[in-house]
């Protein structure tokens, strides 16, 4: 693979190389959704159980969707790539990459997130649509209002949800998604409430803050090309003021999840989820309200931000992760 792709520039012949196709779809973002998407798999595992193989399949779901959605937006934002002098370097505006080339990678992609979902079961493979809809439709949302920053939140929520629904749908097939079953303290349920909803729900929040404070780096160049980032249409104090209120927001959701466990009659508790929710959503506003005071001054000063941004959501989905593997037996 990493000798797939050729093609010819001002240079002569070359080949792209992994390396180059690791860099075009960031693949070091992973980091961020994988942690989720582990944590839906512990989830389901521990309410519905799981085959040997189940995990290695949602892994590779998780790395084709990343690598579609990121490989979608790279092609549909070419040209605004290229008319931002931060972006102009990127593989398609510099011709590192051919335009044919990303759409391969974007079908090989796509196969490897509906060969994965096949070999889950027929109802994951069924609702790999919603996932690939909504890659589609995120880099235009941009182009019409600053609400595309909750779309990426969305687009990274279905992540945990999309994991469980992977395990929990071999034992309830499509009522894991639309069913009420019986529950073992009487009445009928939705399985997937209250937990892989609030973290799904805390996911898009988490996401959609990070999404706004990256974004400011762009603000100008957005404000000129018309895209309808949250910073360009409403400025950083605004950014910093909803950047709290979001991350806030995760940690309610977070806490609830977490919460729903002492009224539950497992015998077993996650009792570190909480303390490491409040933790990380208190490093999180630090990085977004004192970090980020000096970042406009110069680009320095902004890649410094990011490059803490960046850690810090990094570190939050695998400190959670930690703290759901960890449980205390009753």
């Amino acid at each position: 693979m990493g000798m797939a792709f050729q093609h010819t520039d001002v240079n002569g012949g070359i080949f792209m190389e992994m390396k180059d196709i690791l860099d075009f779809v960031k693949i070091e973002h992973t980091l961020f959704s994988l942690p989720f998407v582990l944590m839906g798999f512990v989830l389901a595992d521990r309410q519905f159980g799981t085959e040997s193989t189940d995990l290695l399949w949602i892994i590779v779901a998780a790395i084709g969707a990343r690598g579609l959605a990121m490989a979608l937006n790279r092609v549909v934002d070419k040209e605004i790539d290229a008319n931002n002098p931060r972006t102009a370097s990127r593989h398609l505006p510099s011709g590192k990459m051919t335009t044919m080339e990303a759409w391969a990678l974007s079908g090989l992609f796509l196969v490897m997130l509906l060969f994965s979902a096949w070999k889950l079961n027929e109802v994951a493979l069924k609702m790999a649509w919603l996932p690939v809809l909504a890659f589609v439709i995120y880099p235009y949302t941009k182009r019409f209002s600053w609400l595309c920053h909750f779309w990426i939140g969305l687009c990274l929520a279905l992540a945990p949800a999309g994991a469980w629904v992977a395990i929990s749908a071999d034992v309830h097939g499509w009522a894991a998604i639309t069913g009420i079953v019986p529950h073992a303290g009487g009445g009928r349920v939705l399985l997937w409430y209250p937990e892989i909803f609030f973290i799904s729900f805390g996911v898009a929040l988490w996401i959609t803050a990070f999404d706004i404070n990256y974004a400011r780096m762009d603000v100008e160049v957005d404000r000129k090309q018309g895209i309808k980032s949250f910073p360009a249409r409403f400025g950083t104090e605004a950014t910093s003021k909803l950047s709290v209120l979001l991350t806030l927001g995760w940690c309610v959701c977070f806490c609830l999840t977490g919460l729903q466990g002492f009224g539950d009659p497992r015998d077993y508790r996650y009792f570190l989820w909480i303390p490491a929710v409040i933790i990380m959503s208190i490093l999180n506003i630090y990085v977004m309200t004192k970090e980020v005071k000096n970042s406009d001054r110069t680009e320095i000063e902004m890649e410094r931000f990011q490059q803490n941004l960046f850690k810090c959501s990094m570190l939050t989905g695998w400190v959670l992760l930690g703290s759901l593997l960890i449980m205390w037996d009753q």
